[in-house]
Formats: C-alpha cells, structure tokens, sequence
C-alpha cells in the first residue's frame, strides 16, 4: 500500500485529504491512501519518514512550505525561484548523486526527497482563462509562501505587480497606503492573505473596494467560503470574481503526477 499524505501544523481543515480520499474512491485506486501528518517542527520529517517507510509522497501546508527546502535532495527549478514546496516526491534512492550533483540535502537516509511547487501550476492554470488585455498590472495582498508563488507566475506572464503588505517592507506598498489610484492601474487584484477564510467569512483586506469597476478582475486563494467577503465586494462593483477552489484540485492533481511519474531529476 503506497502511502501519501500532508505536513504541516495545525491540519485542523485539510482540502488534500478529503479530494485525495474521493479520488481514490471514484477511480477505483486500491493501492494508495492518503492521511494527514501534523508536523509542529519541520525537523521530525525524518523521524516521520522512518516511522513510514512506505510514504511514496507528502504535500506541505503552513508553516513549513520554505523551511523544508533545507532537507530536500533535489529541487525544481521554479520551486527554487518561488522559495517554497509544497509537494514532495519520495523515492527509495540513495541522494549521494545529488551530493556530487551540488544539490541541497541532508544526507544520511536511503530515500531520496525532492521538491516541488505545483501551487505555481495550479495558479496559472486557473488565472489565464480569465486573464484580458486591460489585466497587465496587479496587487498582491500578502507576502507569504503562497505570495512567491504567484509573483513567480505573474513574472512568467509578464504581468508586473506591486506588493501590499500591513508591516514596512523595502518596496512594497502599505494597506494604510493604498488610494484608488492604485485600484484604478492594477486590474488585477490578488489576495493571498487567509484575510476571510472561514469561520472569519466577515474579514476582508483594507482595500479602496470603491474603485474597482467590471475591468477589475480578482482572485482570493481561499476557496472557503466559496464567495469571500473580498469578491463580494468586488462582485459588486461588476469585476470578474475567482476563488482558490479551482487552483487547489489542480495542485493537486498535479502532485499525484509528480509522485507517480518514473521522471529521474538530476
């Protein structure tokens, strides 16, 4: 039995789990399950592996998409551009050509660990459909894991973007910043702050929502609620409105590729 799974802490709500459950059940999959792993410290990835020997791949949430990296053997480019992984394929390999290959690892294990980001994926699968000519510059709300997967995304397409953060960061714009000019020259506003997850449905970043016209489009990473308070707003102000749902099964779709894929990384 192939096992997968998630790491990261706390795992009070997981998506990965119950799509990968449906999906095992739906294709017929008998030879695979998948679990959640609460990791508080990143550094027990070890300890986990060698309690289960049969982990074939492992998704990582919060807080550990960039702190991983140190303990990986190999690590695809764009994740390494990004900064973060949030999927890793685990093969029983020695990683000593990783070692000559210069390549990060820990060493010591018989497995080999490499990383991923198929956030980068999933985003701009799911943003191109809906991208338009007036769709050239954008804001991005937040600046954590998820935020470098979308500049990475936003660099390939050639959409330049402004960064808005609540603390003074060296070329970023403030929230308490932000005037409606900013809204009216970046149609695309993206959200990538937890800022109206669910329970908290009534939150909503600080934004000038008065200035956003049927031009704008806007896409929150949250997918729960499926309508944030965030496209609510905009909703109402007639701009195209685009949760995470659809990036999260994508991910995740892509990852169940990665770790069954017979591809051999350097």
């Amino acid at each position: 039995m192939k096992q997968y799974g998630l790491i990261g802490f706390p795992l009070s709500h997981s998506f990965s789990k119950k799509y990968f459950t449906e999906k095992f059940d739906n294709e017929n999959i008998t030879d695979a399950v998948y679990d959640l792993y609460p990791l508080e410290h990143v550094k027990d990835l070890q300890d986990l592996l060698d309690v289960h020997p049969n982990l074939a791949g492992l998704n990582v949430t919060v807080p550990h998409k960039k702190n991983v990296l140190r303990f990986l053997d190999w690590i695809e480019h764009d994740a390494r551009n990004a900064g973060a992984v949030n999927c890793i394929r685990i093969t029983k390999e020695s990683p000593v050509l990783a070692a000559f290959n210069g390549e990060v690892g820990v060493g010591g294990h018989d497995f080999r660990l490499e990383g991923f980001n198929t956030d980068l994926y999933g985003f701009e699968m799911s943003l191109r459909p809906l991208l338009k000519e007036q769709h050239t510059d954008a804001l991005i709300l937040g600046d954590g894991g998820a935020a470098q997967a979308v500049k990475c995304v936003l660099d390939n397409l050639e959409i330049s973007y402004k960064t808005v953060t609540r603390k003074p960061h060296p070329g970023n714009l403030l929230f308490s910043e932000l005037k409606p000019h900013h809204i009216k020259s970046h149609k695309l506003i993206i959200n990538t702050t937890p800022l109206g997850t669910y329970p908290k449905v009534d939150e909503c970043p600080p934004i000038p929502y008065d200035a956003i016209t049927d031009e704008h489009l806007l896409y929150d990473l949250v997918y729960n609620p499926p309508e944030t308070e965030f496209l609510r707003r905009g909703g109402e102000r007639g701009a195209t409105p685009k949760n995470g749902y659809e990036m999260l099964v994508l991910q995740a779709e892509k990852s169940w590729e990665i770790w069954n894929s017979k591809e051999k990384h350097p």
